[in-house]
């Protein structure tokens, strides 16, 4: 294999055959062919893209790279929900129990955050004691017990996968479509699912800014899911402000209980359940959307969505009355962001607000840095919320003054208050449409 033949192939708009995008993928998984020449490569795919056929053979080599888990002794369906992400975006955190509980066993494997938006198994960590690093056993009997089990991604699940994307990240390939496409999904046919439901963000919080490219992302993610033998649903959903009034790991988490209580932000209601209704029909487990709806809300109304979420927890070394009793890490210290005119909220940059968290501790800008669990943001105005002068828009949760001032101006900047209508006529809805 000439791999500098490869290379310029690519960039010269050519063709890969699916022989030679596997024995790529696995010289680079090996360390045969050096960190250099990937890069090249990624490049080349960045701007020349990849056709369907060499799209299939990138991500099934990716898939088969490592260990691909087999479920099918377990009765039931299997359907997983993955987000592109977002801000304030603690959907997997209560949609997860709330679909186990109505019958779908969902084996889900999450990742961290990096850059402004906020990852699921930080969030999960931010709950005392909880563990992400089961074994492949224990992901087993958990899911067997509870119909759901929360873990991250293990050292033999795509190992290509977890090369390229450092690569990726630090070579400014990481908006490749084909590239996110067949990151994700040879991530989730690893699971050993039946079906897969996605909420592709689009926004200014989303890694997908435009509507044109959401959709683009969309429809090349249910292609290579349906081409897989999976049944998959794609969610537009919106990300131009935050999700709920929450970013950060706990107090998102606090988002999540409050949801599963009946009592959480009306946004993130919409989208739990919209996702939810999906991954039922999916499941085969509802005849069409209102009966499925109908059976989402029974179990968050009872009181059995809330418990099955502090059983996941327990069995996850977790504390359940963190999630029975709110017992979350919290920080001494909040400062508030007030307005600096009145009127009403017409915007908020989702993306600035993300940043905000980031500067307080809420994430990471690089791999090895540490998370705050406690810290973050509370968005105390929404779109379309009136507003005095010099009063309160944010709660800025901060532990010390690391990045507080930082924090401050990029939430002042976030906000757009002025006296117009704050939807005009023809703005997008929360959920924007649903592609299969």
């Amino acid at each position: 294999m000439n791999v500098a033949e490869l290379i310029r192939r690519k960039r010269d708009d050519g063709r890969l055959t699916p022989e030679e995008i596997r024995a790529l993928i696995a010289a680079y998984t090996d360390g045969t062919v050096p960190d250099y020449q990937a890069a090249a490569l990624l490049m080349a795919v960045y701007f020349r893209g990849l056709d369907g056929d060499e799209l299939d053979a990138w991500t099934g080599a990716m898939l088969h790279s490592g260990d691909v888990v087999d479920l099918s002794d377990l009765p039931g369906p299997k359907v997983d929900k993955h987000s592109t992400g977002g801000v304030g975006d603690m959907i997997s955190l209560a949609l997860a129990p709330l679909v186990a509980e109505c019958g779908v066993m969902v084996p889900m494997i999450s990742g961290r955050g990096l850059g402004h938006t906020g990852g699921t198994l930080d969030k999960l960590e931010a709950i005392p004691g909880f563990r992400v690093d089961l074994t492949v056993g224990r992901f087993r009997a958990q899911l067997s017990k509870l119909g759901c089990a929360l873990i991250g991604q293990t050292e033999r699940l795509c190992p290509a996968d977890r090369k390229l994307y450092a690569l990726r990240d630090v070579t400014g390939t990481v908006e490749s479509i084909p590239l996110i496409a067949s990151s994700i999904m040879s991530k989730k046919l690893a699971e050993g699912i039946d079906a897969l439901v996605l909420d592709v963000k689009v926004g200014s919080g989303a890694f997908m800014k435009t509507l044109d490219r959401a959709r683009e992302l969309a429809r090349t993610l249910v292609a290579i899911g349906n081409g897989a033998g999976k049944r998959t649903t794609a969610v537009l959903t919106d990300m131009d402000q935050p999700l709920g009034r929450r970013v950060g790991n706990a107090i998102e988490v606090v988002e999540a209980i409050l949801t599963l209580q009946g009592r959480g932000e009306p946004d993130v209601r919409e989208v739990t359940m919209s996702l939810g209704v999906e991954m039922m029909l999916l499941a085969g487990l509802a005849d069409d959307a209102a009966g499925a709806r109908a059976r989402l809300q029974k179990a968050i109304d009872s009181g059995a969505a809330l418990e099955r979420f502090a059983a996941i927890v327990e069995a996850q070394g977790g504390d359940r009355r963190a999630i029975l009793e709110q017992r979350l890490p919290t920080v001494p210290t909040s400062s508030v962001v007030i307005a600096a005119r009145a009127g009403r909220v017409q915007a908020i940059q989702a993306e600035e607000i993300g940043l905000a968290a980031l500067a307080l501790g809420a994430g990471r800008a690089k791999k090895e840095d540490a998370i705050d669990p406690a810290v973050g943001i509370e968005l105390l105005r929404k779109v379309g919320d009136e507003v005095g002068r010099g009063e309160p828009i944010a709660a800025l949760h901060h532990r010390d003054d690391r990045g507080l001032e930082e924090a401050r101006r990029r939430v002042e900047r976030a906000y757009r208050i002025g006296d117009e209508p704050a939807k005009p006529k023809g703005e997008r809805p929360l959920v924007i449409e649903v592609l299969k």
